[in-house]
């Protein structure tokens, strides 16, 4: 079984796999990357009240809403799972094409992803994960700060790119672009 740091060349979906259950891992164009140490309470919380207010309105609706562990597989093009270069198992993901959902996770963009910024995954999340995220069309990118109690939400435009980011504060309400009726109260998420 190859780990990750054994390997020269690139990492697939198809290491990924074999790898140990005991640590969490993401993959990046090939490149892995660590998913410890666990998520702070404070993480936790955020994560529960907006997964609860989009698993309340996505109820009997096309889209649905997961949240990590799950994979979400990225390919390049057209190649094989074993093949794909690229894996992230985001805090919230919202798929309104059932099509993309399997036994794995998603192959797929899908059309929303939420990241819990932390110390830790911070340049992580606004870095690679920005650009794989634009470059795989993913509509909403949301970065939720714990600490500053903020969430800055970034569309992507016609061109393909993410425009300048709408920036919310604890006491905000965001309206989700694509989900028509549906908006997030940021109070509960933040209440601590």
């Amino acid at each position: 079984m190859a780990l990750p740091g054994e390997k020269e060349n690139r990492y697939t979906y198809g290491d990924y796999i074999s790898w140990s259950d005991e640590e969490r891992w993401e993959l990046i164009d090939g490149v892995p990357f660590n998913m410890s140490p666990s998520p702070s309470r404070s993480h936790q919380v955020i994560l529960r009240e907006l997964l609860g207010q989009f698993w309340s309105f996505l109820q009997d609706r096309a889209c649905e809403v997961y949240s990590a562990p799950f994979d979400v597989r990225l390919p390049k093009a057209d190649e094989e799972d074993e093949d794909i270069q690229t894996v992230v198992q985001p805090d919230i993901l919202v798929v309104c094409d059932r099509n993309k959902l399997d036994e794995k996770g998603c192959r797929g963009a899908p059309d929303l992803i939420i990241e819990i910024v932390s110390p830790y995954t911070a340049s992580k999340d606004m870095k690679e994960k920005f650009s794989l995220y634009e470059r795989h069309g993913v509509r909403e990118y949301w970065l939720v700060y714990p600490i500053e109690k903020t969430v800055m939400v970034f569309i992507l435009g016609k061109n393909g790119e993410y425009g300048k980011p709408r920036t919310y504060s604890q006491h905000d309400t965001i309206e989700v672009s694509f989900l028509e009726g549906l908006i997030i109260n940021l109070v509960p998420a933040f209440r601590e």
